[in-house]
């Protein structure tokens, strides 16, 4: 895998942890602060995530 490759599944793997765990939170019925905290981390990481994938872009085609 190359570093590219890496610099943008590992911000997406992020993201899909955070979200799962947000999920299986709610699902099992757990405190709706704790899910809201996950949520706000998720959306965090989304941004890091396009910021990343962007970055990787712009130096490939540079």
């Amino acid at each position: 895998m190359s570093y590219a490759s890496a610099a943008i599944v590992i911000p997406m793997a992020a993201v899909s942890f955070v979200l799962l765990l947000g999920l299986a939170n709610m699902l099992r019925g757990g405190s709706p602060s704790f899910s809201q905290t996950l949520m706000r981390w998720r959306v965090g990481l989304q941004l890091l995530a396009v910021i990343v994938m962007m970055l990787v872009l712009w130096l490939k085609t540079g």
